[in-house]
């Protein structure tokens, strides 16, 4: 089915952002500049005007309600607005409807909910913001939740993460349709990334792990001196002669108290104090001498493996400089 009909769902309390980034591309005309354009539509689901969410305190009409879904190619739901909430059976039924009838769908943030919702995801493979992936998982068992990615395309339903991974999933949805260059002149004039690296690992907090007994364990002071050395030699036997257990009892403890082994503790340490000093600006190997990787090799090798993308592609993009 060719691109031709574009829709965006929205209803009350409407994430602005979100709904921006699907007009900002599919909505705006640039056939003046020789690329596609589309038939466009901002679609009402509850009674207009609609107002936004998160404290922006403005609202939209339009004319276009939900029965305009009908002919569209592709359905967004930029974000819903609140993920306990059961969206409207109206708006449900018009996503299988959508789906049903071959139309592809696309869902931007927490809009995966409302996708979720309408039971199109069982079986697939879906994603969302990284706060909502373990929600999303546990209340919909049926649906493969990938917390890293950025997006996910099983071939008619898109759902992407949080906020500006909209527009990765839309650029994505472009370029299938009109090929590399048009999406690259889509990205330059929305002076964004035509294609960015990595998944959404990169972008979630990591805090220190909390103890399961928190202030009660005899391993708090330890854990608190191992985040205060971990440029220093931290395996197990030399943190279990610290402990002054043997490391077969130090490891079976460590694991009870923090629920994970010593080495994926400190490496998960050693990764966030990484991003730390990329932020800052600091260049990959002393990153890695100071987070104890030893290398730059063993550094990109850990921030790959466990944050989806490289250090300097990190440091690009949260430091502004090129590590």
């Amino acid at each position: 089915m060719a691109l031709r009909d574009v829709v965006a769902i929205v209803a009350h309390d409407f994430a602005a952002f979100e709904l921006g980034v699907v007009c900002e591309v599919f909505g705006l005309d640039r056939t003046d500049q020789g690329l596609p354009g589309y038939d466009f539509a901002v679609v009402a689901a509850e009674p207009p005007p609609l107002r936004s969410g998160q404290g922006y305190h403005f609202t939209i009409d339009t004319e276009h309600r939900l029965d305009r879904v009908a002919s569209a190619d592709l359905v967004c739901i930029p974000a819903w607005r609140d993920i306990e909430e059961q969206p409207p059976e109206e708006l449900l039924q018009v996503v299988r409807d959508a789906v049903d009838r071959g139309a592809r769908v696309l869902s931007v943030c927490s809009g995966a909910f409302v996708l979720a919702a309408a039971g199109v995801l069982d079986g697939k493979r879906a994603t969302t913001h990284w706060r909502y992936t373990d929600v999303l998982a546990a209340r919909y068992p049926a649906i493969d939740v990938d917390p890293d990615v950025l997006y996910v395309d099983t071939g008619q339903i898109i759902t992407s993460a949080g906020t500006s991974a909209g527009i990765d999933a839309c650029l994505h949805v472009v370029r299938q349709e009109h090929g590399v260059a048009v999406a690259n002149a889509y990205a330059r004039r929305m002076v964004v990334p035509a294609f960015r690296d990595g998944g959404q690992a990169q972008y979630v907090e990591a805090p220190v792990p909390l103890m399961r007994h928190a202030g009660t364990d005899e391993l708090a002071g330890l854990l608190d001196w191992i985040v205060q050395h971990l440029h220093t030699d931290l395996a197990v036997e030399e943190l279990a002669k610290r402990a002054h257990m043997s490391p077969r009892t130090f490891a079976r403890r460590f694991r009870e108290v923090t629920g994970v082994t010593p080495a994926k503790w400190v490496l998960e340490q050693r990764v966030g104090h990484a991003q730390s000093l990329l932020e800052q600006g600091m260049r990959v190997e002393e990153v890695a001498r100071r987070a104890g990787f030893g290398s730059a090799a063993t550094l990109r090798s850990a921030f790959a493996r466990e944050r989806g993308t490289s250090p300097s592609a990190y440091a690009r993009c949260f430091s502004g400089q090129t590590a």
